[in-house]
């Protein structure tokens, strides 16, 4: 793997304090938990507890469609140590939730809209006995057949359908049809531009499929929720977004945010699974039922119920381009199954939309994209964001175009890419680097892993592994290329900001920096990262980190990747207004003003004045604190018509290379290397970016082969690390990584959000090297053995 290769110097970072071993900004600074976490001393969510506590179990749905009939409660509140018993009926605020649309119940009302859905809770002093009584909750359903399709949801005909015109559209027209009041549609999306009936000299059509992908977190649902004395609550949880679970908790409780206080707990992976409520309210009914803490942790089985999923799609697009390969048009039509509940379902329709032609110049598009109701599982934010799903379907259209012109793949994308001062589909002037064709350029130009042909098998080297199932016979080799982009921080004219606070003062004789905000740290290195930006901008060497709460201003959530962005922009902002004051006391010691004076290695210093005055001198006995909310350039809502609108304020680009033995004989893939190339602005922290690029890549690549959470009439049939696959660290090849450094003017630093661009170009490559491998269309992921095999 390669090291950072930064090939344009970003504005805004003082070069005097971002030296190598300084901890600052582009240092490869240690994380504070990371010692702790590798010895397994780093307390989780679940490692939570407390003194007469009381354990809440969850009593779920096994329907996926069903009316409730009626709730006998009686069993399990006579079973001994059962301390409370509650149903919607206890519920004192308002019955439904939701992150964007309030959709959701909090407990099952009338109906359960998906298996698993929480119909009643149990608190009780130890585990084993709120489970035995949640057994004993008698409920009685009306069973439904469950609507599985998005498509069908939404009384649009399948694609067969399409082609064949004698076919018959199935009309949902029983009763139960409609999931919700305003029937089973949450978005449209529509974007047109340019020629509403282009012609072209060559035109592909593809149809693709994308299954649904768990976002397969190791530190499953776990939360404390304890009763104050003040009637309110305090719950320490594993989140992604403290002020909006804060938001929606006080609204079903009926409490005003004073008296609902939360701290973020240790989180053991998130990447958007945790953007939604799963035990939080639940916990916090208990405990001010009951007058006792209560804590929820749930199972892995559980865990797969109780939170959300990537979103699964399916794709048409029509690609029209001249013989030489410059792309006139692309139609396209986008479904999003967004499950029982709306979750994220408008934003994801929204970048799915937005971006879903990928990063290439084209003067006519003509793109619908819905995100529908229907019984399987609610779908929500996962790494990538509606980004995932489209990037398969519209870097499989470029390799079909290549091919149908003979031309090759990554020159037909460069002929194409996107660059500085492109439009995008919105009509958005892309206004900061967009090196698509270098990144592609970059990749092409890097070194093919070996081959070993000397006769000498290592099984560890062939698909199957030392399983022994070939020796090399039938194997071949395919390469792939694909490219994507994705939106950093929030979008469509939302009001996207955070807040932080920054105090700054002598402790033990030194000065000491603590930065406090809510932004939530879910393993991505978030707290180091504030930790760098307080050192380069206030020149000291301790920095702590206050513990995440609500007692600070929202940050927002830690998604989209806008927490370096956007929380460090407050960061940034706090400190320098803490410098202005430390500066503006120090020119009052010295009784002059001096212009290059700084702060640097614990010191006011000038240069030119040779002035070295300690900050313990200057500060004294007294704290400088500042607060900033800090926002970032405002976007605005697109036109429903016509899509049009300055919808997002920035783009991360990057791109994939894999190299990939295919058994053609017995359907079995061994992915050989990934190369990426990735623009990231400025790298804040050189070595985190690179952790980034692997784990967004391990997830890409797990969706192209392995990953699906597997569905039947919207029943889960694999809720288990034994049944759902992710890669290990035996399935993850070796990673060629090279890592651009174009400032974004607008950013902090120059920085561009990192985490989920890899995510979304990684899969795609996977997939087209398994085609080049084969010579098999592969219209659907993850791809299976019998789609190799044609068994």
């Amino acid at each position: 793997m390669s090291t950072p290769t930064p090939t344009r110097t970003p504005t805004g970072a003082p070069e005097h304090l971002t030296g190598p071993g300084r901890g600052g900004v582009g240092d490869d600074a240690q994380r504070p938990d990371g010692v702790l976490k590798v010895r397994g001393e780093f307390a989780y969510g679940s490692d939570l507890w407390m003194e007469d506590m009381l354990w809440g179990v969850t009593v779920r749905s096994p329907h996926p469609y069903a009316r409730i009939r009626s709730i006998d409660i009686g069993a399990a509140l006579a079973t001994p140590g059962v301390r409370a018993v509650l149903t919607a009926d206890d519920v004192p605020g308002e019955k439904v939730y939701g992150l964007e649309l309030a959709d959701q119940p909090v407990l099952a009302l009338d109906v359960v809209r998906h298996q698993g859905e929480p119909v009643a809770l149990v608190a009780a002093d130890h585990p084993e006995t709120a489970r035995l009584a949640a057994s004993r909750i008698h409920v009685d359903y009306e069973v439904w057949e469950p609507i599985t399709d998005a498509r069908a949801a939404l009384g649009h005909p399948t694609w067969n359908q399409v082609h064949d015109s004698a076919a018959e559209v199935t009309e949902l027209s029983r009763e139960n049809a409609h999931l919700h009041p305003q029937g089973n549609l949450v978005r449209h999306l529509k974007i047109r531009t340019g020629d509403p009936a282009p012609t072209a000299d060559v035109v592909v059509v593809g149809e693709y499929e994308v299954g649904m992908q768990d976002q397969a977190f190791l530190g499953p649902e776990s939360g404390l929720a304890v009763p104050a004395e003040d009637g309110g609550v305090e719950l320490y949880v594993a989140t992604q977004w403290l002020h909006v679970d804060q938001r929606q908790i006080c609204s079903a409780l009926a409490l005003p945010p004073a008296k609902v206080r939360l701290t973020l707990a240790g989180v053991g992976g998130a990447f958007g699974g945790r953007e939604d409520l799963s035990m939080h309210v639940h916990a916090c009914l208990l405990a001010l039922h009951t007058g006792k803490p209560v804590k929820m942790s749930y199972n892995r089985e559980e865990s797969f119920f109780g939170h959300v999923h990537r979103h699964p799609a399916t794709m048409r697009y029509e690609h029209g381009a001249t013989h030489d390969g410059q792309l006139i048009y692309v139609k396209a039509s986008i479904y999003f199954d967004g499950g029982a509940y709306a979750s994220s379902t408008p934003a994801v329709v929204g970048n799915g939309g937005t971006m879903g032609i990928g990063p290439y110049v084209v003067p006519n598009v003509h793109v619908d994209c819905y995100g529908a109701y229907t019984n399987n599982p609610p779908c929500g934010a996962m790494r990538g964001f509606g980004s995932v799903q489209t990037a398969f379907g519209y870097e499989s259209q470029m390799d079909a175009l290549a091919a149908e012109l003979g031309m090759d793949p990554v020159e037909l994308r460069c002929r194409n890419a996107m660059e500085e001062g492109s439009p995008t589909p919105t009509g958005q002037v892309i206004d900061s680097p967009a090196p698509v064709a270098e990144l592609l350029r970059r990749l092409e130009a890097m070194p093919m892993p070996t081959r070993v042909d000397d006769g000498e098998v290592d099984l560890r080297d062939m698909p199957g592994g030392v399983s022994n199932t070939t020796h090399g016979e039938g194997v071949r080799r395919g390469v792939g290329y694909a490219v994507a982009y994705k939106n950093v921080a929030f979008s469509e004219g939302y009001d996207d900001y955070s807040t932080a606070r920054v105090r700054l003062e002598v402790v033990g004789g030194e000065a000491s920096a603590t930065v406090h905000t809510a932004a939530a740290e879910v393993g991505q290195g978030l707290v180091t990262v504030e930790q760098q930006i307080a050192r380069t901008e206030l020149g000291v060497k301790q920095v702590t980190v206050h513990p995440k709460d609500t007692a600070v201003g929202s940050a927002g959530s830690t998604s989209a990747s806008r927490q370096t962005y956007v929380t460090g922009g407050a960061v940034k902002a706090a400190c320098e207004k803490v410098r202005a004051q430390v500066l503006a006391r120090a020119e009052r010691l010295v009784g002059r003003t001096v212009p290059d004076l700084r702060l640097a290695g614990g010191a006011v210093v000038s240069d030119a004045e040779d002035i070295a005055v300690p900050l313990v001198d200057v500060l004294g006995d007294e704290a400088l604190e500042e607060t900033v909310e800090w926002h970032h350039r405002p976007t605005e809502a697109i036109d429903p018509e016509t899509g049009q609108g300055f919808a997002h304020v920035q783009y991360a680009f990057s791109a994939h290379r894999a190299v990939v033995d295919v058994d053609t004989e017995l359907g079995l893939v061994k992915v050989v290397e990934m190369a990426c190339t990735q623009d990231v602005g400025k790298a804040i922290n050189p070595q985190a970016v690179l952790g980034q690029i692997q784990g967004g890549t391990a997830q890409g690549l797990g969706l192209a082969v392995m990953e699906e959470i597997l569905l039947k009439d919207g029943k889960v049939r694999n809720p288990s690390f034994t049944d759902y696959l992710i890669p290990t660290i035996l399935d993850m090849p070796p990673m060629r990584i090279e890592v651009l450094e174009y400032a974004d003017p607008h950013a902090p630093y120059g920085l561009r959000g990192v985490g989920e661009a890899p995510n979304i170009s990684s899969g795609p490559a996977v997939l087209a090297a398994i085609r080049a491998a084969t010579g098999l269309p592969l219209t659907r992921v993850p791809v299976r053995p019998e789609h190799l095999t044609g068994l």
